[in-house]
């Protein structure tokens, strides 16, 4: 992993302030951070910490209550269609369980991206999923089917796609969940390969505690909605946050049961 110099290197994604609201329910509450041109950073937290909830926003998904999201300097919170159309241009997304369409060939997914932003032929759409495709350790399987595909293979299929267009920032949604030891490793190594080959700035959300330490320039910590460790990777696991501490140790931690409050809950009095 070759890292990236903070005293030089350029913002490529910047939030701030970022709060959002589920109905009456807040999720994400002031999040702020910001993300270098070349840097991985993994976003990390356990189920409902906002995680999921953050990636979406930094895809332009969802809209929050308040805050600004700049994406290469566009507000995405704020920027009008086409304005937007133009930004998704470089932007690469491999979505969580690969979300390739079933009735279509690997290479017919790869192109997807080129179809609708490209006005390019046929023939070019296909010569440059092909060389996507030796790029992820696909060549020659362009013409099978998703379900012919191991689990990694789907993995990659799915990366290709999001590098199809050479984007400038590629957000990975649990890459390696789900696969055995050795096949997720290779996924770690070809995310690295990519930011280093086509330099890129990524962003992974992910579980996998060993494929976050691997990958990643700095990792996001999030809980019930707020950033509670954002830092290097031996800075988080050596972390003195207690929080922190209890998600890499997988320890539940322990809740003082209010009664009354408990009670109001079961009354629909909360």
């Amino acid at each position: 992993m070759n890292g990236v110099d903070r005293t030089s290197s350029r913002v490529a994604i910047e939030v701030r302030d970022l709060v959002t609201h589920y109905g009456e329910r807040k999720i994400l509450k002031g999040v702020s951070f910001d993300i270098l041109e070349g840097e991985i950073l993994v976003i990390m937290g356990g189920s409902g910490s906002g995680k999921s909830t953050l990636l979406n926003h930094l895809l332009g998904l969802l809209r929050p209550t308040s805050g600004a999201i700049r994406l290469l300097g566009v507000d995405i919170t704020k920027a009008p269609p086409r304005e937007m159309q133009a930004l998704r241009r470089k932007m690469g997304v491999a979505f969580q369980g690969g979300a390739l369409f079933s009735s279509m060939s690997v290479g017919d997914n790869i192109m997807l991206p080129l179809r609708e932003h490209t006005r390019l032929d046929r023939k070019t759409m296909e010569i440059m999923a092909r060389l996507k495709m030796e790029v992820v350790d696909l060549a020659g399987f362009e013409n099978l089917m998703p379900a012919e595909l191991s689990g990694g293979m789907i993995k990659r299929a799915a990366l290709a796609r999001a590098i199809v267009m050479d984007p400038k920032l590629l957000f990975c949604d649990e890459p390696s969940a789900g696969l055995d030891p050795v096949v997720a490793s290779s996924i770690d190594d070809l995310i690295l390969r990519l930011r280093d080959a086509m330099g890129m700035t990524i962003v992974v959300v992910t579980h996998e505690l060993e494929s976050a330490f691997k990958i990643a320039d700095r990792i996001l910590v999030l809980d019930k909605g707020e950033i509670i460790g954002l830092g290097s990777v031996d800075e988080i696991r050596n972390s003195a946050s207690e929080r922190i501490q209890n998600l890499l140790h997988r320890r539940t931690e322990e809740v003082e049961l209010d009664a009354d409050a408990y009670l109001r809950r079961l009354t629909g009095e909360e």
